[in-house]
């Protein structure tokens, strides 16, 4: 996520194994080396033998509480940033998280889209991490994400900030086949319980935006999902 080179190393610390699994395949899909594990003193080994560049972790594990991992990471010396997962909303609670040393949190539920952006920030604040291209293209096609626009042919869609969120999803992952479920995690709230059909709507909505009236930008997987195709190359 640096150079090209080196991936950016986030390690993802939780007990509950399917957030946990969620959350590393989302950072896996966007270029992040991912590694993780379930409690705070397996957090700490593992900071002591393997180098990161963020720690995504957990408020409320079963052994020590993260804002305790936070506290003995940065009474050791240890300067990694951290986001802080949490279901606690209190004042006092994030004062703690913050007074031990965190770099930002996100109260759960919480969509991963708006983790990897918090995740991009932080980097960026400490340094460890350029800040990325902000445009996202395909042919005509062009999503500014600083900018939360979208061209075609050079001319602005306006798109709802769910359509926004897909488009982005679809266009970070070109070439590659996204199930109606990894569209759901990423783009909804990872609890989100609604019928993945939900995803078929709203490709429907994008298409019709985007002029896309035969399937060519955004294609269906029939049976797996759906793809932007990244574009061929004429010699």
């Amino acid at each position: 996520m640096t150079d090209g080179s080196v991936p950016t190393r986030i390690l993802v610390v939780d007990d509950e194994e399917s957030l946990r699994d969620l959350v590393g395949s989302a950072l896996r899909f966007v270029g992040y080396e991912v590694s993780s594990v379930a409690n705070g003193f397996d957090a700490l080994r593992h900071l002591k033998d393997t180098s990161v560049d963020l720690v995504v972790l957990d408020v409320n594990l079963p052994d020590i509480d993260g804002f305790d991992v936070c506290r003995r990471m940065r009474r050791d010396g240890d300067a990694t940033p951290v986001v802080f997962l949490t279901a606690r909303t209190d004042l006092d609670d994030l004062r703690t998280g913050f007074g031990h040393g965190g770099d930002d949190y996100l109260t759960k539920p919480f969509s991963l889209e708006e983790l990897g952006l918090r995740i991009e920030a932080v980097l960026r604040r400490s340094g460890r991490e350029e800040t990325p291209g902000s445009r996202l293209s395909r042919g005509s096609l062009v999503l500014d994400d600083q900018a939360h626009q979208v061209f075609v042919e050079g001319d602005e869609v306006e798109l709802s900030p769910t359509e926004f969120r897909l488009l982005r999803f679809l266009l970070m992952n070109q070439g590659r086949v996204l199930s109606k479920r990894q569209i759901v995690d990423h783009v909804w709230e990872y609890d989100f319980d609604g019928n993945d059909t939900i995803v078929e709507t709203y490709v429907s909505y994008l298409r019709r935006k985007l002029g896309d009236t035969d399937g060519s930008v955004i294609a269906t997987v029939r049976g797996v999902g759906y793809v932007i195709r990244t574009e061929r190359v004429s010699s």
